[in-house]
């Protein structure tokens, strides 16, 4: 599927979507109440925003704004609709461009080329011609990965997704930047208007400070491998208390899985009654209930040892706790 990026969470009951926000969007200059009361055909969420540098964890009177980056969540089987609304189009990945040969994108070169078709270029020439033998399911092209005229030579303009995987931070930040404007100029000349863009543009970013700026230059997602395996940590240091912790790409924030203790504050109060405190820091997205997840609404009241998916930001972990644990 082709939003900037979408999660299955809760066994896949609950997807959870982020999508740039267009400046012809029916979403754009719009509050999120008024979002939700006209948008009430089926039940989703809008749970963080990124604007530039800058996390939010909305509330009703926020207001979606021309390049913000929203998080939703909604059911899967809504997942089309919200898919629909927001004019992110679905499709099947199946050509992918990777920039940089090392271990990073050799190895990701020799896992995607089983099941999709991967072209891979290399700027070392004797990198490149090794690599042409040791990648049987990849086609190992030489040259600069960070020229346009490179990347337009070796068929960017037909792949579906981009990725910059070479050691160097900024190369694969301005190398993602710049497939994606290409790419997005290709798309809107074809078809006469911009729209929510169907290729993704990914850089691997080895320094956190980066990660934010990478997403708010362009680039559809920024991984960092700390990151990452901190994901991993957390869940196990964690694991008594929340069921799981990931952070969110592009996001100053943190989805978390969490079971609701009996006599915690949650199960006192509806959602909406929760306190100002918690506002910009915490918000409910999904909860299981009745043997199945569903998208958490204002009226939700939650019981105890209900589970619930739970985004905030990524200092309010704390508060995250002290609001589910009795």
């Amino acid at each position: 599927r082709a939003g900037n990026d979408i999660i299955a969470t809760a066994k896949g009951e609950i997807q959870a979507m982020a999508t740039r926000i267009h400046e012809k969007s029916p979403l754009a200059y719009r509050k999120l109440k008024d979002i939700s009361q006209e948008y009430n055909e089926f039940a989703f969420r809008i749970v963080a925003i990124a604007r530039g540098i800058t996390t939010l964890i909305p509330s009703g009177d926020d207001e979606l704004l021309p390049q913000d980056q929203a998080f939703f969540m909604a059911s899967n089987e809504n997942l089309t609709r919200l898919m629909s609304l927001t004019g992110v189009e679905q499709q099947k990945r199946h050509r992918v461009m990777i920039v940089g040969g090392g271990l990073v994108g050799c190895r990701l070169a020799e896992l995607l080329g089983k099941t999709v078709k991967v072209r891979l270029i290399e700027k070392n020439e004797v990198t490149a011609q090794e690599l042409s033998f040791s990648l049987k399911n990849a086609e190992v092209l030489h040259g600069d990965g960070s020229d346009s005229d490179v990347l337009i030579a070796a068929g960017l303009l037909e792949m579906d997704t981009f990725i910059t995987a070479t050691g160097e931070n900024e190369t694969n930040i301005m190398s993602s930047v710049l497939a994606k404007h290409l790419m997005t100029s290709k798309n809107t000349q074809k078809n006469g208007k911009q729209r929510n863009t169907l290729n993704k543009c990914i850089a691997l970013v080895n320094k956190e400070d980066y990660v934010v700026l990478a997403t708010t230059m362009g680039s559809d997602l920024a991984l960092n491998k700390k990151t990452l395996a901190g994901n991993k940590i957390l869940k196990f240091i964690r694991r008594g208390e929340l069921l799981s912790v990931a952070r969110l790409h592009g996001f100053d924030a943190e989805m978390v899985e969490i079971v609701a203790a009996p006599d915690s504050p949650i199960t006192r109060k509806p959602l909406s009654r929760i306190g100002s405190y918690y506002n910009g820091k915490i918000m409910i997205g999904g909860i299981h209930r009745d043997g199945v997840w569903q998208v958490a609404v204002g009226d939700t009241h939650i019981q105890s040892s209900e589970r619930v998916i739970v985004v905030c930001m990524s200092q309010n972990l704390k508060d995250v706790q002290k609001l589910f644990l009795a």
